[in-house]
């Protein structure tokens, strides 16, 4: 559980430094009630206009890339 809450806030943290909030984004908590545990990150819903820049950014990096 504790891996998948970094997770969460080192996604966040790094969203936020390009402009991306994913107001949504959390530790699936379904996921960690089970007897052995496999905790999820669930990126959840955004806006469209999130989803396209968030778009824009990966295209850029894969572009830069290669």
């Amino acid at each position: 559980m504790r891996a998948a809450e970094d997770a969460v806030a080192r996604l966040r943290a790094g969203f936020a430094g390009v402009g991306v909030k994913l107001p949504s984004l959390r530790v699936d908590l379904a996921s960690c009630a089970r007897n052995e545990p496999t905790p999820l990150v669930d990126l959840g819903r955004c806006s469209v206009e999130t989803a396209l820049r968030l778009s824009a950014l990966l295209e850029a990096k894969a572009a830069h890339d290669s």
